[in-house]
């Protein structure tokens, strides 16, 4: 077979200039879905590389312009995640280098980010580590020169039913009841072997793993996107966050923050808006709970949003 002789760029066709039928300017052209690797602070002063799925797309405010540079788009933003960490500084260079590459046929971009977060927590009690996965989008739009930034995540963590820990500890205080109604002497021993019998623990309160999904809309002029920051503050403010490395003594601990913090979605809510409403980077937020009951076959949620003065 006959190999095809190398061509000039400038004799191949291009329909790009084609006269446009219906011309009008678009809202957003570009690509979804593009697989890219992208640089993110590790939250220690270094970087880490993960790979990210990347929608990425320019207005097309000529009418008489059929398409914009499709190629020299996906070409840009490949080499400029070479060079550019995912930080507010990095991403409007991003943006700014996609509407130039088109030539004066663009005055706006946008990215949608899409990539897992792994993050490094440590246990309760046992000094033990281990890594926790936390899907992160992040959107970054640029017109007229402003840039408008948001970042989505999930944390996930424990809720244990405040109703249900009240029926169990009446059930509980009729076990005791009924074990002991015959008249003996009762001493802290006999009472502390009782309660660590089987018959002293006549009913459980259900619990189960729950999740907030949190997004935000940033305000741009911090350096860094604040998902650490804000992970650790939800983390603390729902204070039973689901663990990784576990030894006996962290699910003890486990369970006592559980007990310690019974909560409904509603309660759960209003903490994690509580976060956000008291942190001086976000504007705007929206954030829903979902309990994903034991109980029940279906979930219960809560959503809560604000904006920030």
């Amino acid at each position: 077979m006959a190999r095809m002789a190398n061509r000039n760029p400038a004799q191949l066709p291009d329909v790009a200039g084609d006269t446009v039928a219906l011309a009008r300017p678009l809202d957003w052209v570009g690509m979804d879905h593009i697989a890219l690797p992208v640089r993110i602070p590790d939250g220690q002063g270094g970087q880490l590389q993960v790979a990210a799925d990347i929608d990425v797309a320019v207005n097309l405010k000529n009418a008489d312009a059929r398409g914009i540079h499709m190629s020299r788009l996906y070409l840009q933003l490949q080499d400029g995640l070479a060079r550019e960490a995912i930080t507010p500084a990095g991403l409007r260079h991003l943006l700014q280098d996609g509407i130039a590459s088109q030539q004066g046929l663009a005055t706006q971009a946008r990215l949608h980010i899409r990539y897992d977060a792994l993050l490094q927590r440590p246990a309760l009690e046992s000094g033990f580590a281990g890594w926790k996965r936390y899907p992160v989008e992040i959107e970054a739009t640029l017109a007229d020169g402003h840039l408008q930034l948001a970042l989505s995540f999930a944390v996930e963590y424990s809720s244990t039913c405040p109703a249900s820990a009240a029926l169990s500890r009446q059930a509980n205080a009729e076990r005791f009841a009924e074990d002991f109604a015959a008249a003996r002497p009762l001493s802290v021993g006999v009472v502390r072997d009782w309660l660590a019998s089987d018959r002293g623990m006549a009913a459980t309160p259900h619990a189960q793993r729950s999740r907030a999904q949190v997004h935000v809309e940033l305000k741009p002029q911090f350096e860094e996107l604040p998902l650490l920051a804000l992970v650790d503050a939800l983390e603390a403010a729902l204070a039973t966050p689901v663990q990784t490395a576990v030894k006996r003594e962290d699910e003890q601990a486990f369970a006592r923050l559980n007990a310690e913090n019974l909560m409904f979605c509603e309660d759960a809510a209003r903490r994690v808006a509580s976060v956000l409403a008291n942190d001086p980077r976000v504007e705007r937020y929206d954030a829903t709970v979902s309990h994903f009951e034991s109980l029940h076959p279906h979930d219960a949620m809560a959503r809560v949003s604000g904006v920030n003065a």
